[in-house]
């Protein structure tokens, strides 16, 4: 390699500066990268094309980012979006059911025609839900206050017995059920 007085490197270094973008057209794509996954920190290179996250995953992405939430496993907007697709088509089905019963009631002889869900339909699908599918934990204060009241009786004392105490017997169920043997022999004479 023959060197011109240092204008080899000079030419070289221009031609690399033209093929990589200027500054502002990095910082746009280093910010279009941050919005696809709140995740990675910025100036980090942006996943491959091929690699992209579908829309329902970034959407969750940036509301746990918007919440504060900073540092999660890889799984947890997975885990939601599963949570919120069942969630979604059983509230569906759900209303889905409610619209039939309701437009099979005027019923005209004919064939029913296809129902289409309402908003009142959907309402009463969430409804339904609430009551069973998402309880709510009782409040702290009033389970201390019930465990303060169990815990004021003490427990029994402890017999000097030796070996393994079992219950009486007739509430063990290492004991014979002579019931059932004789119910068996019963049913064995019968026949």
């Amino acid at each position: 390699m023959a060197d011109t007085n240092g204008s080899a490197p000079a030419a070289a270094a221009d031609a690399a500066d033209s093929q990589q973008p200027s500054s502002s057209t990095a910082a746009a794509t280093a910010a279009t990268a941050a919005a696809d996954d709140p995740t990675k920190q910025a100036g980090t290179d942006a996943p491959p094309a091929g690699t992209r996250k579908p829309r329902d995953a970034r959407i969750i992405h940036l509301i746990l980012a918007s919440m504060g939430v900073s540092s999660y496993q890889e799984r947890v907007p997975l885990m939601l979006m599963d949570f919120a697709y069942r969630y979604t088509s059983s509230v569906l089905q759900d209303a889905l059911l409610f619209s039939d019963a309701i437009h099979s009631t005027s019923n005209t002889g004919g064939p029913n025609p296809p129902s289409s869900v309402t908003l009142s339909d959907l309402r009463m699908s969430v409804a339904s839900r609430i009551n069973h599918q998402f309880n709510t934990a009782l409040p702290k204060e009033f389970l201390l206050d019930i465990a303060q009241e169990r815990n004021r009786v003490g427990l029994p004392t402890v017999g000097k017995e030796f070996g393994v105490r079992l219950p009486p017997e007739k509430y063990s169920l290492t004991g014979i059920s002579w019931e059932l043997a004789e119910t068996r022999e019963d049913w064995m004479a019968e026949s």
